[in-house]
This record gives C-alpha cells, structure tokens and sequence, in this order.
C-alpha cells in the first residue's frame, strides 16, 4: 500500500489481537501514526506494539473500556496531546455471545449491545470533535455480515451490528459536508482464534460453504481499511463493505 496514508493519526479500538491488530499494522505500514486502545488483554497489547515497533511504526497505547464515554473523553483528548491530531478512527471492538435467545439475560443484552454499538457511538461522537478542526476524517466501522442477514444462535450480535450499519449510514450522510467520510466493513468469516470454537470438521464445511472455499485473513480486513481511510476512497462514504469472499 507504500505511504497512502503517510503522517495521518489512527485510532484503532480492540487492537491487542486478531482483527484490530491486523488493521493497526496495515495502518502503519501505509504510513500512519497508530493510536491502540484496548480493554483487558495486556498480553496481547503488548504484542500487538512489538509487531510494530518491528515494523518501525510509531504508535501509543491506551488501556480503558469504550463502552464509558467519560474514559473515550480522556482518550481522544489524550491521542489529540501525544499526536497532535486525529485523522482515521476504526471502530473495531466488538464481542459475541452465542446461544438461543430465550438463554440470553439482560445483562449479556447490555455487553453486547454496549461493547459493540455503545462504543460506536462514544467514539465517533468525540472523534468528530477532533476531526472537524482539521477539516477531515475517515470513521471506519467494523461490522459484520451477520448485520445484514442476521445469524442464528448469535441474535444480539447480529443485531448490534445491524445498528453499526445503519448508524454509519446516516452518519456518513450528515459529515459528508464536512469532508468527513464514514463507511463500515462487514466481514465474513475470518482466520481469527475466535473460530476456534469450531471443530476441524466444522471449519472444513464452513469453508466449502464460501465460494472462494477459504476464510478470510485479518489482513485482508486490514488492507480494505487502509484503502478505505485513504484518498483512493475520497468519493465513497455511507457505504457498508462486504469481505467475505463471496459468502453473501
């Protein structure tokens, strides 16, 4: 992707592992000053920062939960001190609780939806804040094919998601005067240990059920990112992506 996105600053939430580490490296590889939050996972943080300290990417990290708006407040205003500014925020925290419905309590209504679409909107609205004083931005949020189609046995997932997509419509509506493009990625299904509940058996017929007969890689969520914070996507906005080799 060479330096598409040289001295821009990136904010990439759940970024200690899988998806949300692919993208901060991706990021700064295209030249990007990378911002990492994450919640509980130290380990992982702490490997995610090696990767790119290995890779020459400069890059801070910030340990808090995305779900409470007043830390977000704290964060934002603490990458606009470290960095100077804040060009690209990719909402990428998310969890997912499977089970039927009638098993699932308030309380697991409330992570889901909280971690998943809470801090969508906690995020976004700071980051608005900051990306108006330089005339611009890219919000990029990281949904799911289940939110457009739904999934069983993962009902509050699919639905958190289903928000994501229509919020980041409408939001991409309302900032596209401002030179702020917002747009989401719905991936399919991707190599991540999140798939490690399924069996060998059970991988083998979800892949023969993808037309490309393959899962996708974090990787590959993480060039779509780049390209989509970059001005190689300057005309698309309000758009929700699908990644999933051909799944949908």
């Amino acid at each position: 992707m060479g330096q598409l996105l040289k001295g821009k600053v990136a904010l990439i939430t759940g970024a200690s592992r899988g998806i949300g580490r692919a993208i901060a490296i991706e990021l700064g590889k295209a030249g990007a000053l990378i911002a990492i939050n994450y919640l509980k996972d130290d380990i992982g943080a702490k490997k995610t920062s090696e990767v790119l300290s290995n890779n020459n990417i400069y890059h801070k990290i910030y340990k808090g939960d995305v779900k409470d708006f007043n830390f977000v407040n704290q964060m934002m205003d603490s990458v606009e001190k470290d960095f100077g500014r804040l060009d690209i925020l990719v909402n990428n925290a998310g969890i997912s609780k499977i089970g039927l419905l009638i098993d699932m309590t308030e309380e697991d209504f409330n992570e889901v939806m909280d971690t998943n679409f809470r801090s969508v909107f906690n995020c976004s609205n700071l980051a608005v804040k900051k990306m108006l004083k330089n005339n611009g931005g890219s919000i990029i949020n990281i949904s799911s094919i289940w939110g457009k189609v739904g999934a069983s046995c993962e009902v509050l997932y699919s639905a958190s998601k289903g928000a994501v997509d229509s919020f980041t419509k409408a939001l991409g509506k309302e900032l596209a005067p401002s030179n702020i493009r917002v747009n989401g990625i719905a991936p399919g299904v991707i190599d991540t240990a999140m798939n490690n509940i399924f069996s060998e058996e059970d991988k083998k017929q979800l892949e023969n059920d993808i037309p490309m007969i393959r899962f996708g890689l974090a990787e590959e969520i993480g060039n779509t990112v780049v390209f989509l914070a970059s001005e190689k996507a300057s005309y698309i906005t309000a758009q929700i992506l699908n990644v999933d080799g051909g799944y949908l």
